[in-house]
This record gives structure tokens, sequence and C-alpha cells, in this order.
């Protein structure tokens, strides 16, 4: 098959290649998935470049851990009804050596989810790292239905999918911009109310939508947004945090105790088994009624990898990056 591949972490263009390597086999409950869509994210980039210190997890690596494809393959103990269906598959390279950036990839069962037959491609490969993250900040602390949820950064691949995720479960959405400029990027059927954090008073703006406070708070910034996120909390939030700009984040501890705020701090690689299947399940209910959407940037192909790692780590633009896959 054709693939992409690196034998050491540094920049994309020095380290990753592309070639053939020996077809995958499905072992016990897996199956096989030919790829037509790969998609990268910031967490594929990361692991090719050693991010904060981590080394080499196996010997080769073909990254990614999203894609859509067909299942052609099945391996013992799984079903072989499964050939020819269209899938979503999320985790390829989670704790696996062989990921998405390929013609073929091999996952166990349940991490190839169906693909309604009139969902793209394109969106099915940005469900995985994305989507999940987006279910669990939303949905690791209950349901959300008639609460006020703030998502910072919704303009981003997980902040967008959360605002929808949270919208389809009957939350009020509040969310916010890095810029007024960006205001108008907002979809006022998702968002009920949306601020830009460079006006002079962002938690005034919040809490003239919600007096009582915000119930749920997703954070892709705690380290720039801690203080924010303790103006507008109401008592009992949780702040549902998958990123920060800082490695030791500074938070307002006493005033958020005080206010019995729980914070959650978020890891997909390590979501629980179930919970992924869960998120699975509901991304793709919500898809297939129109509820989701993402905003698909740069199509790369196979042979343009690098390109596509460059685009990402440099900060992805306006959507999605993807890998289209020749077959």
């Amino acid at each position: 098959m054709l693939a992409s591949w690196y034998d050491d972490q540094g920049p994309a263009a020095d380290v990753l290649h592309v070639g053939e390597l020996p077809d995958p086999l499905p072992g016990p409950g897996e199956v096989r998935v030919r790829v037509t869509v790969s998609g990268v994210n910031p967490g594929d980039t990361k692991k090719r470049r050693g991010w904060l210190g981590s080394s080499m997890p196996f010997p080769q690596v073909i990254p990614h851990s999203d894609a859509a494809g067909v299942v052609d393959a099945v391996g013992t103990q799984a079903d072989a009804h499964r050939v020819g269906q269209r899938v979503w598959v999320y985790g390829a390279q989670s704790y696996r050596p062989f990921g998405t950036a390929a013609q073929y990839t091999v996952v166990p069962d349940h991490q190839a989810a169906p693909l309604p037959d009139h969902l793209s491609d394109e969106l099915g490969a940005s469900l995985g790292i994305p989507g999940i993250t987006a279910h669990r900040t939303v949905f690791a602390d209950g349901p959300v239905d008639g609460q006020l949820v703030l998502v910072h950064g919704v303009l981003g691949g997980v902040g967008s999918l959360a605002a929808q995720l949270a919208h389809w479960a009957g939350a009020t959405v509040i969310a916010t911009v890095r810029r007024t400029a960006d205001l108008d990027r907002v979809d006022p059927a998702v968002v009920s109310h949306a601020v830009a954090l460079d006006t002079g008073e962002p938690a005034a703006a919040i809490r003239a939508y919600a007096p009582r406070g915000i119930d749920r708070i997703i954070e892709v910034a705690l380290s720039d947004n801690a203080d924010l996120d303790n103006a507008v909390a109401a008592n009992n939030a949780v702040i549902a945090a998958y990123a920060t700009r800082t490695d030791r984040t500074e938070i307002p501890f006493w005033p958020l105790l005080f206010n019995n705020v729980t914070l959650r701090l978020l890891g997909s690689d390590d979501f629980p088994a179930e919970a992924k299947r869960q998120a699975a399940r509901d991304l793709t209910s919500a898809a297939a009624v129109g509820a989701l959407t993402v905003a698909v940037g740069d199509r790369h192909p196979l042979d343009d990898i690098a390109k596509a790692h460059d685009h990402v780590d440099a900060g992805g633009g306006h959507g999605r990056i993807l890998l289209t896959i020749p077959q």
C-alpha cells in the first residue's frame, strides 16, 4: 500500500516519508478500512515533532488517528457483514503504530463507526479527535439540557463541535472569539450570544447574557481565561479544559473553591473506552440529522503530507486540514 511514515521525530519535511509498505491484515476483533480521507490533528503533528519531550513510541509510525473510508476486510471475531460498509475511524494511532495516512488502516471493530450514506467522507474524517474531545467536554459531567454552556474558541475544531453538540442536546450556547472581526463568522443558529475577547470587559458582556452564571465552560486556553471563567461561573459550575497556553497554568484557587467549581482536564487518548463509544454513537446520530457541520480548510494529497503538517503546526487557518488518499 501507499503510505506515509516516520522513523524519527523532527520537522515534517525532514522525517515524513511517502512510499510503499506492506498491506496490513486485521487481527481478531479488528477491521481493515480502505481510507479515502485522513484527518490531520494538532496531536498528530505534536507526536511527530516530539512535543513536551515525547519520544518515538514505536520504531515506525504511520501518523493520524482520524479517517473515513470503507471496510474491505475483517478479522476473526468481527462481523463479516461489515465488508463494504462506509465508516469513520477514530483512535487509529492512539497507542498503536499505524494510523490513517495510508491506503489501509486496521482498527478494533468498534473504532470504525458506521457513516450514513448521506454524509460526506470529509465530515467523517473530521469527527474523531475533535468530535470525541468536544463530546467529552460537553457531556462528561452529565446532561446539559436547559443549561447555559460557554464555549471558548467556538471557531476552532473542538469548540465548533462542542457548541453544536451542546445546542443539539438542549443547552443555550454562549461563545467567545478572540477578535471582534470574527463575530460575523459565528453561526447564530447554534450560538445564542457571542462575545469577542478583545472587548473591554468580556466578563460583563457574558454576565449580561447569563446573570446567574454559566453552568458548563468549555475551555481551550485555561491559562488565558482562568480569571474570566471564575468571573462568569455559576455555583457548582464545571470548567472542562482540553488545552492551555502555558505548561504550568495558574488558577484563582480560592474563588473557584468557594464557588464549588469543578475543574475537569481532558486528554483525548485516555478517555474511558465506553465514553469514546458513546461519543461515536452520539456524533453519528447528530451528524445524521444535520446537527453537525465541519468547516473544511485545505485538502492535500498524501504525497504532500509534509505541507499539511506544516499548515497544522502554523495554526491551520479556518477549517479542518485533510489528506486525500489515492485509491
